[in-house]
């Protein structure tokens, strides 16, 4: 392994333990139960996203340890094959992006115990991105196959993920708040602990905000739909009836800040994506390379960022100064696929490869970028990487990026370079990870 591959992979490794739940989860539930304070009825836990799971675990490690009277019961929802182990909260997987029966049966069975909550009793919420698709409760008269539906049109729209989050908040009996609306209704607390992979890290966008009071609208949500031309022919006739009966008022409103006066609310934002690069800005300067870091919330088509980036690179090259640079960013693109073409791959390694093609004249750089959560789009790879040795074997082969760009196969170029990042789940989800390292 190269110096260069090595710090990549390294710098991403650093970026994902700093939101290790196993960590993070124990910090933060000893702030919000000091000693003393630790539940005192009935303590049930709920939860969704691909770092759901592990939160559900660590959090019933600390209960083991600290919390000796109390007894910890739930449900949350996960990713297939992002499980974690736990004796006392049941852990359900469920289908991710594109939401499935198993996630509404699990949705359903959350709802159920909320709603049996009592005056004193606590809910945790465990949430993480991902969170969206899995908590897929429909409203009364929408199916999960028209919530499907909806969910693969905005997906391939090129719709970004606060828009899609805005339509599904206002389909869903828990997203949008509706969650810490059915426990305030029951008297009880509400203490939910969020791993952000959002630009912003606003509680009402991590999983479209469960327990977050909700800034969109009805009229917000068929604005999106009218922006990404999604009528009558793709979007089911339930959703876009239940949508308009919102509209005018037939149908409640997500939960909004008025409604939270006087209830006991908190949402804790225990990891986010830029605390994520300064982790891997940190190891990369004990290397002896400047970090520079260009924000978390670089957003767009993935191959319009990368080409940007290659610009940005060559400008760093040309006017700076002879010591190493790495260029690290955070932010979710996106990738809009046509009509007939498959596509493999993610957004991930669809940014790597335009900055691999745009870059053809600065042959000394180095790159990675992979999704935290161990998953980038199609494939079981969480991303991909390139060094120097890496755009000379691609030269010997002929394999020439323009093409696999053009069909939005970029699983299939690293992959014929043993360039892929393969680390499984990661069982976090801080947001996509991108690195350049300018020698």
């Amino acid at each position: 392994m190269s110096q260069q591959e090595t710090i990549l992979k390294k710098a991403f490794a650093a970026a994902v333990a700093v939101a290790d739940p196993q960590i993070i989860v124990p910090r933060y539930l000893a702030k919000i139960f000091p000693i003393g304070g630790e539940p005192k009825r009935r303590c049930v836990v709920v939860g969704a996203g691909k770092a759901s799971a592990s939160m559900a675990s660590a959090l019933e490690a600390y209960a083991e340890s600290n919390w000796h009277q109390v007894d910890v019961e739930g449900i949350v929802l996960t990713r297939y094959g992002h499980n974690s182990p736990t004796s006392h909260i049941q852990i359900i997987e469920a289908g991710h992006p594109v939401p499935d029966q198993a996630g509404m049966d699990g949705a359903r069975e959350i709802y159920r115990l909320v709603s049996e909550l009592n005056q004193g009793d606590v809910l945790i919420a465990l949430i993480s991105g991902g969170g969206s698709s899995l908590l897929t409760l429909p409203q009364e008269g929408i199916t999960i196959e028209d919530m499907r539906k909806t969910t693969e049109a905005l997906l391939r729209s090129g719709a970004p993920i606060e828009d899609m989050n805005v339509v599904r908040k206002h389909l869903s009996a828990i997203l949008g708040g509706n969650l810490a609306r059915l426990a305030i209704a029951r008297g009880a607390r509400v203490e939910a602990l969020l791993i952000s992979d959002v630009t912003g890290d606003s509680p009402a966008d991590i999983a479209s905000g469960p327990c977050a009071a909700d800034y969109s609208s009805y009229q917000d949500a068929l604005d999106i739909l009218a922006k990404y031309g999604l009528g009558e022919e793709s979007i089911p006739a339930s959703v876009l009836l239940h949508l308009n009966r919102g509209r005018i008022g037939e149908v409640p409103e997500t939960l909004k800040a008025t409604d939270l006066q006087n209830a006991q609310v908190s949402n804790h934002v225990i990891a986010t994506a830029y605390r994520s690069l300064e982790a891997a800005a940190d190891y990369v300067r004990t290397q002896g390379y400047e970090a520079l870091i260009l924000g978390d919330t670089i957003t767009g088509e993935a191959q319009g960022v990368g080409v940007e980036q290659a610009t940005l690179a060559r400008q760093y090259l040309a006017t700076k100064s002879a010591e190493p640079l790495a260029l690290i960013s955070g932010g979710e693109c996106t990738v809009t696929i046509p009509t007939g073409i498959q596509g493999r791959g993610g957004r991930c390694s669809e940014y790597l490869l335009s900055l691999f093609s745009a870059s053809i004249d600065l042959p000394n750089i180095s790159a990675l970028a992979a999704d935290t959560d161990g998953i980038d789009g199609s494939e079981k790879n969480a991303g991909a990487w390139f060094t120097p040795a890496i755009r000379q074997a691609a030269q010997e082969r002929g394999l020439m990026p323009a093409g696999y760009l053009d069909r939005h196969d970029c699983y299939g170029f690293f992959a014929q370079l043993d360039a892929l990042v393969e680390t499984g789940p990661t069982l976090t989800n801080v947001n996509d990870f991108r690195i350049i390292l300018l020698n």
